[in-house]
Parts: C-alpha cells; structure tokens; sequence
C-alpha cells in the first residue's frame, strides 16, 4: 500500500471518529510504516494552513493546543507552524512574523523513540486542528498598501514606558509601584495624542486617514479568566481601544490604532504581574490567620482589582486636548466601534461570577489602590 494510503485510512480511523479506540487504530497503522511520516507532516502543514484561512493566526493555535492538550502537542505545533511558513513563503506582515519567533523551540517533527507513541500524539494534534471553527478575520486590509502595517522601530516614548512598568513589576514598595504605573499610563495617553495629531498632520501623500484601526488578539488564561478579561476591558477603554472576550477559546480581541494596541499590551501585561504578586501576598496573609477558602479569596481579588483599576486608568488617562485634535480623535474613535461591528455584528454581555469573599475583595481594591485598575462591569463577549 502507498505511504497516502496508510495516511488515508489511519485518518478515516482516528480523525473522524472521536473514540480512543479508533486513535489506536490509526496510530498503530502510521507507527508500522515509517515511509508515511513525511506525508503525514505534510497533511499536517495542510490543517495549519486551512486554520490560517479559517481566520486562525500562530499564536492562536498555540493558545489552544496548550488549552486542550499537552506540552508535548505544542512542540508538534510549533514544528508544522514553521514548516508551514517555510513551505507558504507569504509575506504576513510584522506583528505574525513576530508570533513565528515566538513559538515554542521545537527539535522538529520527525518521530524520536517510541513511534506509537509520537503518531498518538500527532493524531491528537490534528483532530484539534481539524475541528478549529472560524474566528473573524483580523487580517483584513483597512490599510491600502501593506507597508503601511509594517511595525515600526519602537519609540522613545514607548521604550520609557517600558521602563516605568519594570519597576513597578520589580519594586517592593506599593505606593511607588503605583507612581510608576500611573506614570506609565500618562505616558502612554501623551503618545497616543502625539500619534494622533502626527497623522491629522501628515501630508495627504502619506495620508495615514486611509489607514484604519488594527485588531490583536491577547490570551486571557485560567484560572480567573473572568475578572483578567474585566482588567483587559478597562485598559483597552483607557487607551482608547475596545476588547471583545470569546471564553471558550481564551483570548479577548482588542480593536484600536497601533499605538494603542502596544499600549494595552504592555500595560495589561504589568497590571497582571502586580496582581499576582499583590494576590499572593494578601493570600498568604489569609492563610496565616487561618482562613482556608483559597479560590473564592482570589476570584474575589482579582475582581475587586479589575472593579478599581478603571477609574485610576481612566483618571490617569485624562488631559486637555487641544481644539484641533478633537475632530482626529472623535474620527477615531468611530472607526474603532465600527471595526468592531464589523468583526462583531453580535456580542451579548456578561457580569462577574462568583464573587463573593469579602476579605478578598478588600484585599483587591487596596491591591488596586497602589498599582493601577479598571473595569466596566460589563464587557463585550462573543456571541
């Protein structure tokens, strides 16, 4: 029989059939012929591809994979991701080019010890990929000429900002962790006007007006996702941006102009190493005077946290806006929410569960209280 053969029928097996016994069935067929491991790694490269055109981007499988599966499965992923690209040659512009060298170090994917084993994982591998449904498609051009999305030398202002969250991720002390972090965010309010009002400036040759909001999307991970999609929420309102939740695969859509999209990133990024740290000081503290109730303490922190943060970031985000700029930032923020219908003509809204420890929520709000917080109370989630 050919090597297509064997992939064939050990597909037919374990790909549309769910059982373990038909995973078995199929693994066995591939692990006695070593002559169809390079079709296989093919048909591989083939599912990522289609997940590609199903709106999928390489971070996004990773999420997932390591979601549903095991490290081992990432590995695997991570090898086809790559081969794919090698084989695909497309130009995808900077922010993928950045998730390929993000993926997880891989030896490759050829099988090493035991077979049966491998082309197990393999196959487990493509049933999670065969049975990706469709995401909206980020990559849509609101940009007529694809250099204009080509990621730009980071700025000054950008690598300050960096900074400032650094050491209120590193520093000991609350209250300068909370100077930092609102420093941070005033920073990053002044480069988002500053971007803004560069390109009202522009000459009409470069026109950056044509140039439309992008969209990026950010893993929001167990445990807690929900109060972490909340905090997300609040920085994407304070920087302009508007972030939409999908619970099931783990990630929220954040919609707005690349300045601010770097913004969100980092900062939601920072405020998520605070919390932790300030989390599990507090819980420790807890535990000590003899309280046990470990999860409900920090579902109730985290949501107290992402509750304050929006006020601050909001406070922090305020200026005075020059008469000229209103018109540019009003233009943007319409096409912002009009991205979003475009990408989201359905979201349904969602409250916060679980929320019910009264010391956690203390704990959260004064946690928030020397960093930095937000939230709405709702957020938009996919429907």
């Amino acid at each position: 029989m050919s090597t297509s053969g064997t992939v064939d029928r050990a597909f037919r097996s374990a790909l549309y059939d769910t059982g373990d016994d038909t995973l078995d069935t199929g693994a066995s067929l591939l692990a006695a012929d070593p002559a169809a491991d390079a079709e296989l790694a093919r048909r591989g490269e083939d599912f990522v591809a289609s997940a590609w055109q199903r709106g999928w981007q390489p971070a996004d499988v990773v999420r997932v994979v390591r979601r549903e599966l095991d490290e081992t499965h990432v590995r695997l992923a991570g090898a086809l991701i790559r081969a794919q690209a090698r084989r695909d040659g497309r130009a995808r512009g900077a922010r993928w080019e950045a998730q390929l060298e993000e993926l997880p170090e891989a030896e490759g994917f050829a099988p090493r010890g035991d077979r049966f084993s491998h082309v197990t994982a393999v196959l487990e591998l493509y049933r999670l990929l065969l049975r990706l449904p469709p995401l909206e498609p980020l990559d849509e051009a609101a940009a007529p000429s694809p250099a204009g999305r080509e990621r730009r030398p980071e700025s000054r202002m950008l690598g300050r900002i960096r900074a400032l969250l650094a050491k209120a991720e590193a520093t000991g002390f609350p209250e300068e962790a909370e100077a930092l972090s609102a420093k941070a965010q005033e920073l990053m309010a002044r480069h988002s006007v500053d971007e803004a009002l560069l390109a009202a400036r522009a000459p009409a040759a470069r026109a950056p007006a044509a140039e439309g909001p992008d969209a990026v999307r950010i893993g929001v991970d167990p445990p807690y996702e929900q109060a972490k999609a909340v905090l997300l929420d609040a920085v994407a309102s304070a920087n302009h941006c508007q972030a939409v939740w999908n619970e099931p695969f783990g990630f929220s859509t954040v919609v707005g102009f690349a300045p601010d999209l770097e913004a969100v990133e980092l900062l939601f990024t920072s405020l998520l190493v605070q919390a932790t740290t300030a989390m599990t000081k507090a819980e420790a503290a807890q535990r000590a005077g003899g309280r046990k109730r470990t999860k409900t303490f920090r579902q109730s922190f985290l949501a107290a946290y992402a509750h304050r943060v929006g006020a601050r970031l909001a406070a922090a985000a305020e200026g005075p806006v020059s008469e000229d700029l209103l018109p540019v930032l009003a233009s943007r923020e319409v096409a912002v929410g009009a991205r979003v219908e475009r990408l989201f003509p359905s979201t349904t809204t969602t409250r916060l569960r679980g929320v019910s420890d009264g010391a956690g929520w203390e704990e959260g709000v004064r946690a928030a209280e020397e960093a930095v917080t937000a939230t709405r109370g709702r957020l938009g989630r996919r429907r």
